[in-house]
């Protein structure tokens, strides 16, 4: 069984690192296969845990707008014929709709095909496939066959459907596929840093919160920590996806406000997040020594002239950053951490017990270029 992703283009590495993450985290087996720029395909996933699986990629990953049940993988000449002997009352049971998607500027009249195909649904014959397939398996019984019922009761419904039915068009090959679980896009808007009861100039965005905590290999029930919570954004995302979370600041401000925010959150319909599930702390990373070792550290550290850092230079509190953090680390935990370009890290990995995985580039403005590197602990 294969899974069809329909990936966010706006980072060139970021959306697939973030998903091989995932896979590999969760012990997800399959090959991936890049159909085309944004478009991705998950080949050979287990049967048993395949619905299992698709709901973890959807619980979890930001750079990825869609995920799909493949259905049909097909070129335009055979389209139609092959999309008639579809089941479609595997995937519809009452109102459906279709939409078309087209990457690489294949050139197609959306409108026009989307209504020939939803006209071919709609005159789909339920229990018809089934039928001919035993008649032309089992010839001699065809007298004792009983036809089932093959009327369907599918509508339309451009606005709110139970069904939606994707098609992805791409230079040579067309695509059909059946969304079954959807991910929730909204959260991060809802969640965007001036939406929050709390909030301070400067956050990062929901969504490359998320990616961070992907990329350091989290799983569910383990413990996360972010020695720079500023107003908990990486936490809150630590904690969607079911993280155990510790955050502390040398700001009291800051560590407050991160109580605040994750309270606002774990009352959202959509959070499992419980009160026992996070806590917060007022200290110097440099004094910071946790009676468990965590799993995973996901941080942004401040950076600039910022009142956060306590007045310590960048390289040095960087540098501090990472002696602490050393000892509060599990062997083999990862460390995922932003810092800006003109910020040489790498000697300070050398000194220390850490080995540099992956390093991803965001562009700021002219003057600052955004790295996530990816960092585990070897000792």
């Amino acid at each position: 069984m294969d899974l069809l992703l329909i990936q966010s283009q706006e980072h060139e590495t970021l959306p697939l690192a973030e998903l091989k993450a995932v896979l590999a985290t969760e012990k997800i087996d399959c090959n991936i296969e890049i159909v085309t720029n944004g478009l991705v395909l998950l080949k050979s996933l287990n049967k048993e845990d395949f619905y299992k699986n698709y709901k973890l990629l959807v619980r979890r990953l930001a750079y990825t707008h869609e995920i799909h049940e493949l259905i049909l993988r097909t070129d335009s000449s055979h389209l139609e014929d092959q999309f008639k002997d579809i089941k479609w009352d595997n995937y519809i049971s009452d109102d459906f709709v279709v939409r078309i998607k087209r990457f690489d500027k294949v050139e197609i009249d959306t409108p026009i095909m989307e209504r020939q195909l939803g006209h071919l649904i709609l005159n789909y014959n339920i229990g018809e496939n089934n039928q001919n397939n035993q008649n032309n398996e089992n010839n001699e019984n065809y007298e004792n066959y009983e036809s089932p019922t093959t009327e369907n009761h599918f509508k339309v419904n451009l606005k709110d459907p139970n069904s939606f039915i994707r098609v992805l068009a791409t230079k040579n090959e067309i695509f059909v596929a059946y969304e079954k679980f959807k991910l929730n896009k909204k959260h991060f808007q809802k969640i965007k840093p001036h939406k929050r009861p709390f909030f301070y100039p400067g956050s990062m965005s929901p969504k490359l919160a998320r990616c961070m905590v992907n990329l350091s290999h989290i799983k569910e029930g383990q413990l996360m920590l972010d020695p720079f919570c500023g107003t908990g954004g990486i936490l809150i995302e630590g904690g969607m996806i079911g993280a155990k979370l510790i955050g502390s600041d040398i700001n009291w401000n800051m560590k407050n406000g991160t109580i605040v925010n994750l309270e606002y959150c774990s009352n959202l319909d959509y959070c499992d997040m419980e009160e026992s599930d996070y806590e917060a702390h007022h200290i110097d990373v440099r004094e910071l020594k946790l009676y468990e070792k965590v799993d995973a550290v996901v941080t942004d550290p401040p950076y600039g002239i910022s009142t956060s850092t306590g007045g310590v230079k960048d390289g040095k509190i960087f540098h501090q950053f990472l002696e602490s953090i050393d000892y509060n680390m599990k062997e083999n935990a990862y460390l995922c951490i932003a810092h800006p370009h003109y910020l040489d890290i790498d000697p300070m990995l050398e000194d220390l017990d850490f080995e540099l995985l992956e390093r991803h580039r965001i562009k700021m403005h002219k003057s600052l270029t955004r790295i996530i590197s990816v960092i585990r602990k070897i000792k």
